[in-house]
């Protein structure tokens, strides 16, 4: 069974970083064809916040463009947000989100990030 697992989140102030991490504890980041990271605010949808590919192709949410980076180390399994200039719009549960080949998808439990003004 895959399984993800998120780390990292936590209260910052506005202005402030974090860096997310996603570490695959079953399974091995080769059979993914791509992953990702979403978010859940409070009263909101889960939305895409960024992703890469299998190739190294990247996507961000518009809202997080020139702030985040999202990064992979295929050595340690894991997957990486770094989040730079925090505000308090990024308060949010924070998933890691894995597909395969096959289209089988898989989620973290989230890490909640908060920043206050």
């Amino acid at each position: 069974q895959v399984q993800l697992g998120e780390s990292g989140g936590g209260l910052v102030q506005a202005g402030g970083s974090l860096r997310l991490a996603c570490v695959i504890v079953s399974g091995n980041i080769f059979r993914f064809n791509a992953m990702g990271w979403y978010r859940q605010a409070p009263g909101k949808q889960r939305e895409l916040v960024a992703s890469i590919s299998s190739g190294g192709r990247i996507n961000y949410a518009d809202s997080v463009k020139g702030r985040f980076a999202i990064s992979r180390d295929n050595s340690k399994n894991a997957l990486y947000l770094q989040m730079n200039s925090l505000n308090a719009e990024d308060t949010a549960v924070y998933y890691c989100s894995s597909a395969t080949f096959s289209s089988n998808t898989y989620w973290g439990p989230g890490t909640q990030v908060t920043v206050s003004a």
